[in-house]
């Protein structure tokens, strides 16, 4: 990503994580908390880690009470947290990665103290730190996988209805690309047909919607001449140096901060959006 000014090796990060974060406030937080209670109940009983395996007591009970406990801490957590989802707005990915890191980090000293409890075990700063120190690893690493995969599934899958779509308002636009050609054709079409341009050597390749099939002319102009007719309409997006989209058409995005590909409704060709185009592209997303 390309940052005007003095570049820093943590300014792409650093933009991940003041992202707004797109998913709203889970309205399932009951449903969660149990589900955390099962996950954590099942890990013990059948992975039987952290010298588990050595406890002589009925297992069953024991990791029942660990999976009982992490649902009180989610259920506390859970409602401490969510005031703070109308205090801060916009609440972005950087807040998110906090309170899971936070939640795991409640869940776990709690989890600690009945294990110290249970095993008999003197409570020692020493011994909290060497457990405090491999939950803070294992809860940077499921944050950042938490976080990490719901967001881009979610642009991977939902960018085209995160769009600052126009189509209603531009039905009745019809638009003109000009040929520069003595004896060339200027094509005439309504906007909402335009699927893609690409630059093709001295002319470009417009691709667009006719009779419900997709169909292609060549004129001879430049991708800039082209940009300059339609600079008026902001849905019409240079997203390559030799790709023009039109934003409206895009039915699907694949991709991350090093690159998009875009599939317009019907149309085979994948457009691709380069690693330069991203960050003006995630301009448009809400």
């Amino acid at each position: 990503m390309v940052i005007s000014g003095n570049y820093s090796i943590f300014a792409p990060e650093m933009s991940i994580l003041s992202r707004k974060y797109p998913f709203p406030l889970s309205s399932h937080w009951f449903r969660d908390c149990i589900l955390y209670c099962i996950i954590v109940f099942l890990i013990l009983y059948l992975l039987q880690p952290f010298g588990f395996s050595m406890y002589q007591g009925n297992k069953i009970l024991v990791s029942l009470l660990f999976g009982f406990v992490t649902f009180g801490c989610c259920l506390v957590f859970g409602q401490a947290e969510r005031p703070m989802h109308k205090y801060i707005k916009p609440w972005r990915i950087w807040h998110e990665a906090l309170a899971i890191l936070s939640m795991i980090l409640f869940i776990g000293t709690c989890n600690f103290l009945v294990f110290a409890i249970i095993f008999s075990l003197p409570i020692t700063l020493s011994l909290f730190l060497k457990f405090l120190y491999w939950t803070v690893i294992i809860g940077v690493f499921v944050t950042v996988c938490s976080v990490s995969l719901s967001y881009y599934r979610y642009l991977r899958n939902q960018l085209e209805a995160l769009l600052d779509k126009t189509t209603d308002q531009q039905t009745d636009i019809t638009v003109t690309i000009h040929d520069t050609n003595v004896r060339g054709n200027d094509l005439q079409l309504p906007i909402n047909n335009l699927l893609y341009i690409e630059a093709q050597k001295n002319n470009v390749s417009v691709c667009y919607i006719n009779n419900d099939k997709t169909a292609t002319a060549e004129l001879h102009t430049t991708l800039a001449a082209v940009l300059d007719d339609l600079q008026a309409y902001q849905n019409i997006f240079q997203c390559h140096r030799s790709f023009v989209v039109n934003l409206n058409n895009i039915t699907s995005a694949q991709g991350n901060s090093n690159g998009y590909q875009l599939k317009l409704g019907k149309c085979p060709t994948v457009v691709p959006v380069s690693r330069t185009y991203v960050p003006k592209l995630k301009s448009f997303i809400a």
